[in-house]
């Protein structure tokens, strides 16, 4: 067993300032180091052109452009390196697992991935500049994987397979530019079929109307369902799947057989309790559970726990939109593995 933890970051300020802030904040720490070190051990088999990506960053979320270069200032690097690390534009993401269900005015869902690619950061940010206010774990710094923003729009991703890449940005910036500049469920889809995309997702999107869409898509098309559960295989897509779904299928009707009438609180304990087969422990093999999240967004309050069997911490994003600062520093748990978080030496 190996203790974790998350630390969480909150800024209210403009872009530029909380690129440099994070910049700052991870000059000296294991997370540079650790996402620095990554290239010695794998070669980046993708190109960054500076021009193309802040092509693309200026179209869609020019916010997070401006928070590029506050984190180049701060770390004294390139704009190549900062790209090439935080900028999320053609980058190659390996195989993971990942399950979501949604419910009336709650979506519940567990990161599945390698313990060592994870920030161990929980961000909030209000933007004075452009953008919506949003709370969440961060992936590679200024990347999403889940979370919710200031309208209560809610966003989690899938993993689908990782075949015929395309030019574009990967999931965790894509979930970040959908929960900067979206406001509604609708949004969201008109996003995702105009923005670029590198590999093959579900996202899993809910807004306080209740209505929740799962969009496939790949970087040759994008196809919408409703529904309120999703683990790794497309249901439209179908000839984007992967081979092997055995695992995937499982976890699925494990979801199913309790979706109907469930209740919030059941379904975190049926996503984080690991007697109840969906919480899994493969960490070597990209696809061990290491957080499990709730979101609400009708009262904007927000769930997490990281590692399984766990009671979540309570977030009340409402209350930090009005100004009350979160007084918790870090959240602790334990993954039941040897590997560490990219936060830890």
């Amino acid at each position: 067993m190996t203790d974790v933890r998350t630390d969480i970051t909150q800024f209210r300020g403009s872009h530029y300032d909380f690129g440099y802030a994070q910049g700052a904040a991870i000059k000296e720490s294991p997370v540079l180091k650790n996402r620095r070190d990554s290239w010695r051990i794998r070669k980046p088999r993708f190109q960054t052109w500076e021009q193309d990506v802040k092509h693309a960053f200026m179209r869609f979320a020019p916010g997070i452009w401006d928070e590029l270069l506050g984190m180049r200032d701060a770390l004294g690097l390139p704009m190549t390196d900062v790209l090439r690390d935080f900028g999320h534009y053609r980058v190659n993401a390996k195989p993971s697992g990942c399950s979501v269900l949604t419910g009336s005015n709650f979506m519940v869902r567990n990161y599945d991935y390698h313990p060592t690619t994870y920030d161990g950061r929980y961000s909030f940010f209000q933007p004075t500049d452009q953008g919506y206010a949003m709370m969440g774990p961060t992936s590679r710094v200024t990347g999403r994987m889940d979370g919710m923003n200031e309208k209560g729009l809610v966003m989690a991703y899938n993993f689908m397979q990782r075949r015929k890449p395309g030019d574009g940005f990967v999931s965790y910036m894509v979930g970040r530019i959908i929960l900067e500049t979206c406001a509604t469920v609708d949004d969201a889809v008109q996003l995702l079929k105009d923005i670029p995309h590198r590999g093959s997702f579900s996202y899993i999107v809910l807004d306080r109307s209740d209505e929740t869409y799962v969009i496939e898509v790949s970087p040759r098309s994008v196809d919408v369902r409703r529904s309120h559960t999703c683990t790794n295989h497309f249901e439209l897509l179908t000839h984007e799947n992967r081979h092997h779904l055995d695992d995937s299928t499982r976890r699925l009707n494990l979801i199913q057989e309790k979706e109907d009438r469930i209740c919030a609180y059941d379904a975190f304990r049926l996503m984080n309790d690991k007697d109840r087969g969906v919480f899994a422990d493969l960490y070597k093999s990209w696809a061990g559970t290491i957080h499990t999240t709730a979101y609400f967004p009708k009262e904007l309050k927000a769930w997490f726990a990281l590692g399984g069997d766990r009671d979540p911490v309570i977030f009340d994003f409402d209350g930090w939109l009005r100004g009350d600062d979160v007084a918790t520093t870090s959240i602790h748990g334990t993954l039941d593995t040897k590997l560490g978080l990219s936060n830890t030496d």
